[in-house]
């Protein structure tokens, strides 16, 4: 089954959509039986320069956004290292140690063709870790042309709004023959302070640039691929963060390989990126009045990975047989540019290796009852050099916590087993029941082992505590259990999802006992600190999308998603759990023009987390304007705008600002979502 919820392409930004009816306009695809949601973008549909927020147009999904290029994508109450992303096929590990690059901020939204998220419990086959989902990001790219022919396209755009005075141009350019194949694209982004109806956001500037390359040979039933991108982010602000980002620039490449003849498959690609990052306390938000105070994070991750997977299919049944591989390695140091004498080993050479195996099966068991059965194999290996630091050797609490460290067996290893069983069931030509069960595990991430004194690089956890880390964590183990319908009638379609999810292990700040840096904490002058443990918790809720065409050229749609995630140990609830929310949207759809208009409802967060210290959010409601003009075969104009009342509105993922000196914003208090925004886009396609 396939099924597709046409868009217009200026729509997608506002997060509306409209029936397509131009070749032009792209899609969004409900793909296979309604377990991937791909968001389909081209450039004149992201207004955002943080490509996460489309992950709102999905079931479940969300993001915790530390900045305008910081949003760590959320899916069904869980977030960062716990939901994998693919990036072209490439797994990766951040550079900055607080997630100011996460994974999907290598992902231009200018530069992409699709965003998809897989609904629910991802397939083994997808990437080496997802306890907590999957979402795979897919650049623009052209297909090798048939014999004799050649075919070139080109594609324009710019983008201008009022919230921020951001600004976006790019542009990229595909030719191909039988044989060969090659594009070429760029993007400069830029933005100033963000403006709420309080005042601005100090601070929430960003700029970026960045270029791609990528040459395929096609060869009989053979065909190669290298690819290619420079990514180079300089002063951007990350207002809920303890640092602003000076730099980061990335280098990220890949040569894939591809076979398919009959009923055979196989793919492969080797990868690697080298990724460096700067960020401070006092470049961009008002500095510390004492100069002993400023601080300097230098860090850095090499990435070097591989995927091969086999695929033969035979009468009624899919195989996928692969091997994976990711060793990403990173360093991270802290100075006073103050006081060339003060250094902090934060993270020494910390490695961390995961070497997975997998199986996967397809398959049509009788008339109307599809199945999917996978398994998957971890081997996780983290190691991490010595440490040291000036407290260390000026203070004994940061000297004991040093001498722990250094003299403790820092080798862990961890074996992972990943289950998954899904089952499809056609009722009838409009109805299909869905059930599905997994296992899915996730090992410690390196902050969470191996950050030995009392400090806040917790991979953007943004709770304003200082932490520590335990090297003899236990990896988390997920069992989960999803039951839903998708209904797919002439006029109404929606897809309904209930999940429970138990984790054991679950790796969750406790208040510290260990001695030294309780001692550490109180001397520096900050609130206790914790410490990343082993808890119980367990995540339930429901999510669902629909869609209902009044007729030829009106349509509604929208989401909701609910989710609770609570300790299962202690009575507490999980920290930065999206609220219960909703969307509504009529879409209206002409020959060459359309027009939406949306409606965002969030309701009050109370389910907090005491142990992080959370406070509770109120609820808001937000509406959204957009149209769209085909003015010739080739250029379209999309104009619109975002929270058209100018609502004042505190996003409960958003965090608090950890900025002084801004008088519409004081440190602790909840970050605001931003005011009216006006935007234009123009989109050129030759």
């Amino acid at each position: 089954m396939k099924y597709a919820y046409p868009l217009a392409p200026a729509l997608l930004a506002a997060g509306l959509s409209v029936p397509a009816l131009a070749d032009h306009i792209e899609e969004v695809y409900v793909r296979g039986v309604h377990d991937t949601r791909a968001i389909e973008v081209s450039e004149a549909l992201v207004v955002s320069p943080d490509t996460a927020q489309l992950l709102k147009k999905a079931p479940g999904a969300n993001v915790n956004s530390n900045g305008p290029l910081s949003g760590i994508p959320q899916y069904r109450g869980m977030f960062g290292p716990r939901v994998g992303v693919l990036l072209d096929g490439v797994e990766l590990a951040p550079a900055g140690p607080n997630w100011m690059d996460p994974p999907l901020s290598y992902a231009a939204a200018g530069q992409l063709e699709s965003l998809q998220v897989y609904r629910g419990i991802a397939p083994v086959s997808v990437v080496q870790e997802s306890i907590g989902g999957a979402v795979r990001a897919v650049t623009a790219q052209q297909g090798f042309a048939q014999p004799g022919e050649v075919r070139s396209s080109g594609h324009l755009y710019a983008t201008g709004q009022t919230v921020n005075q951001g600004l976006q141009l790019g542009g990229s350019w595909m030719a191909a023959n039988d044989s060969h194949r090659l594009r070429l694209a760029a993007l400069t982004e830029s933005g100033d302070d963000a403006e709420f109806p309080g005042g601005d956001i100090l601070p929430s500037e960003y700029q970026r640039d960045r270029f791609d390359v990528a040459y395929g040979y096609r060869f009989g039933k053979h065909s190669i691929e290298l690819a290619y991108v420079h990514s180079d982010t300089g002063d951007t602000g990350t207002a809920a963060l303890p640092m602003d980002i000076d730099f980061i620039t990335g280098d990220l490449a890949s040569l894939a390989y591809r076979y398919e003849s009959g009923s055979w498959l196989v793919e492969a690609r080797a990868f690697g990126s080298d990724l460096d990052h700067e960020m401070t306390n006092y470049h961009l938000r008002e500095a510390p009045a004492d100069g002993a105070a400023w601080r300097r994070n230098t860090t850095d991750s090499r990435n070097r990975g591989f995927k091969l997977a086999v695929t033969h299919t035979h009468r009624d049944t899919e195989w996928v047989f692969g091997a994976d591989g990711l060793d990403a390695t990173h360093n991270s140091e802290v100075d006073n540019p103050n006081n060339p004498a003060f250094f902090v080993d934060n993270f020494n050479d910390v490695q961390r290796q995961v070497l997975g195996v997998f199986v996967e099966s397809r398959r049509r068991l009788a008339a109307g009852l599809r199945s999917e059965f996978g398994l998957r194999y971890n081997r996780v290996d983290m190691d991490a050099d010595q440490v040291d630091g000036t407290p260390a050797m000026m203070m004994p609490p940061a000297m004991a916590l040093r001498d722990a460290f250094n003299s403790a067996d820092r080798s862990q290893v961890d074996h992972n087993v990943d289950a998954v069983a899904k089952l499809w069931l056609d009722v009838s030509n409009d109805l299909t029941l869905y059930a599905g069960l997994a296992r899915k595990t996730r090992s410690p991430a390196y902050q969470e082992r191996y950050l030995w004194l009392p400090l806040q690089a917790t991979g953007g956890l943004a709770d304003g505590f200082n932490y520590i880390g335990d090297i003899d964590l236990n990896p988390e183990v997920a069992h989960e259990v999803e039951l839903g319908l998708d209904f797919s009638g002439d006029r109404l379609t929606l897809s309904p999802r209930l999940f429970y999810r138990d984790v054991e292990d679950f790796i969750q700040g406790v208040p510290a006992d260990v001695a030294p840096a309780v001692m550490f904490t109180n001397m520096m002058g900050n609130r206790g600190p914790l410490q990343f443990a082993n808890v119980d918790a367990v995540f339930w809720g429901m999510d669902m999308d629909w869609r209902f065409r009044l007729n030829e050229s009106f349509q509604l749609r929208g989401l909701v998603n609910y989710v609770r995630g609570e300790r299962d140990d202690v009575n507490d609830d999980l920290y930065r759990i999206a609220p219960l929310n909703a969307s509504l949207a009529l879409d209206y759809t002409a020959t060459r023009w359309g027009a939406a208009v949306e409606a965002i409802v969030y309701a009050e967060q109370d389910d907090v987390s005491d142990t992080n210290g959370e406070l509770p959010t109120d609820g808001y409601e937000l509406v959204n304007l957009t149209a769209w003009w085909a003015a010739t075969p080739s250029l379209r104009v999309a104009a619109g705008v975002d929270n058209l009342f100018d609502e004042e509105y505190a996003d409960h993922l958003a965090g608090r600002s950890r900025v002084r000196g801004n008088p519409a914003l004081a440190p602790g208090e909840q970050l605001p979502g931003l005011g009216i925004n006006g935007y234009l886009r123009l989109d050129y396609r030759f």
